[in-house]
């Protein structure tokens, strides 16, 4: 829900008010992201949709928008702690793209870590890493701040 509603009413809205907001949207018909599985146990989340939907993107200055194109954006990006490190996130990111282009998506943005080396708490990279972005097929586009590029993937239209 974190980019889907500006800071303000994240805060005030934390827990059950979060969870009974998500539970609308997928009542509504929307698919806010796509759940991986290893065969019945759910092991991962990547939200998905188009950026104007995620309403945090106006005041985020290092992802303000690279051009006046049409984007879908993955804002979230969470691997069950028993299966990082596996190869998930890059299934998951070319998911989320495919997703996308039935949707009729020509571009799909991510804005992961690129911690260049340097370790990080797993939380803390919760848009995913740019390594996981480059095995799916996302090159970078932009960078505005040393450890977050704006990297996109391109849809070719079949």
């Amino acid at each position: 829900m974190y980019w889907r509603l500006r800071a303000s009413d994240f805060e005030r809205g934390k827990g059950a008010s979060h969870k009974r907001t998500m539970k609308k949207i997928v009542a509504s018909g929307e698919v806010p992201g796509l759940i991986a599985y290893r065969e019945k146990e759910p092991v991962g989340w990547c939200s998905i949709g188009p950026r104007d939907a995620f309403v945090r993107f106006e005041t985020a200055r290092t992802l303000k928008p690279v051009d006046d194109k049409k984007v879908w954006s993955v804002v979230c990006l969470f691997v069950s702690k028993p299966y990082r490190r596996r190869g998930v996130s890059p299934l998951m990111l070319q998911a989320a793209v495919e997703h996308a282009r039935k949707k009729g998506a020509t571009i799909v943005e991510g804005y992961p870590y690129d911690l260049d080396g340097r370790q990080s708490p797993d939380p803390f990279v919760w848009t995913g890493l740019a390594s996981a972005y480059q095995k799916a097929g996302f090159a970078e586009v932009l960078r505005r701040s040393p450890t977050r590029p704006i990297m996109r993937y391109y849809i070719e239209r079949k």
